[in-house]
């Protein structure tokens, strides 16, 4: 077998390893080179997670041979340490075929103490123990006895050896480690490497959102893991069925032999420095799962629908072992309508740079095809979409 690709955009040489970091796929359009723009809100300047204060994103990539095609992608909320200035978080699970680690501590306090990993189904547990090693080599950790480490899954069993457990925990705090603030990369990379998404190559996908400054002038931003089905939607067009791939074809007499059933999984990550509660980030985190259904998502039998919502307020991070009363300052309920409608905006608009930017991948003996563009080009223009190169 090969020397595997470890890809967290220049390029270093480390013997036979090659480690890429920043943007790749860059031939591959986002949405808004294309004309489509979800929603009322802008975006942030880099149009990712990253443009919420203090968000890093950290992606390693495993191409191998001829089967091997997965990876990690973290998502750290701020730069310090963790699990000792948790911030508030909260988990809403759409559909739970899946796996997401730690997600009744945060449901039962309201917090987060480790960065959130991506990876494949059955490297969850590698990927657990990974963060709490990290977590305990930290300066000031020694006594450390409980670590709640965050780790969610698709299954990319598909274009991958997933039993081979490929992912080790050196790639974990490499994807740790290797986090930053700049552009995320999106499409085949990182915890997206070998996904799949209605019918087509899916992957890793970001986008943000700014509210007004009457409305808080909050930042919120989404990274997705699209690794499911349904019937295609993009800018509100029906793009599945205008290509032929869509769930059920040949239930509805569309065609014999083309039948997606929908299943499948997506992680959704949405951060904001909205100084929100756990409370409200879970109401947030539902709608990071709504916005699944803008996309066309089937949210089937078989599918992990899973989000995570989390601020980086400074004046919310809990102090570890911490039990003094301290006032803070929360963002009313009444006041987070905007925050939810930026939330689906993001989401939806995730999914599509996901599926997007995503690549033809070959692994275990299958072709997966990344969306042809230029017939989306072409079938956006129909409804009246306009191509647009500037964001």
């Amino acid at each position: 077998m090969s020397t595997p690709l470890i890809a967290p955009a220049a390029m270093f040489l480390l013997g036979a390893v090659a480690l890429v970091r920043g943007p790749v796929g860059d031939d591959r359009p986002r949405a808004r080179e294309l004309g489509v723009r979800p929603g009322v809100f802008p975006t942030g300047p880099l149009n990712a997670i990253t443009d919420v204060p203090g968000v890093r994103v950290g992606q390693v990539t495993l191409i191998e041979g001829d089967d091997v095609r997965t990876g990690v992608t973290a998502i750290l909320p701020h730069g310090g340490d963790l699990f000792r200035e948790k911030v508030p978080g909260a988990v809403f699970v759409g559909n739970a075929f899946g796996k997401l680690a730690g997600s009744t501590q945060v449901r039962e306090l309201g917090t987060i103490e480790t960065p959130i990993i991506l990876t494949n189904t059955l490297s969850v547990g590698t990927a657990v123990g990974a963060v709490v090693r990290y977590t305990l080599d930290r300066p000031g950790n020694d006594d450390v006895r409980s670590v709640n480490a965050l780790v969610g899954e698709t299954n990319d069993g598909g274009l991958n050896d997933i039993r081979g457990g490929h992912v080790s925990v050196g790639h974990v705090l490499d994807a740790i480690r290797n986090a930053s603030a700049g552009p995320v990369a999106e499409g085949s990379v990182g915890a997206g490497t070998g996904c799949e998404a209605f019918g087509w190559k899916g992957g890793i996908g970001t986008s943000s959102r700014v509210l007004p400054d009457r409305l808080g002038g909050w930042k919120l931003g989404v990274l997705v893991q699209a690794n499911f089905g349904g019937v295609l939607t993009i800018g509100g067009t029906p793009v599945g069925q205008e290509l032929g791939r869509y769930a059920y074809k040949d239930a509805v007499g569309q065609g014999e032999g083309t039948d997606r059933s929908g299943d499948g999984s997506c992680m959704v990550v949405v951060a904001t420095d909205a100084p929100i509660d756990a409370r409200d980030l879970e109401r947030l985190a539902a709608r990071g799962i709504f916005g699944l259904a803008r996309t066309g998502s089937s949210f089937s039998h078989g599918s992990g629908d899973f989000a995570i919502a989390f601020s980086t307020a400074p004046g919310l991070r809990v102090r570890h072992g911490d039990s003094a009363v301290r006032s803070r300052e929360i963002l009313p309920s009444d006041a987070a309508s905007p925050l939810f409608q930026a939330a689906l905006e993001a989401t939806e608009e995730a999914v599509e740079n996901a599926i997007l930017r995503a690549s033809t991948t070959t692994g275990n003996g299958r072709t997966v095809e990344g969306i042809p563009i230029d017939r989306v080009r072409q079938i956006l223009r129909a409804r009246g979409i306009t191509e647009d190169r500037h964001p």
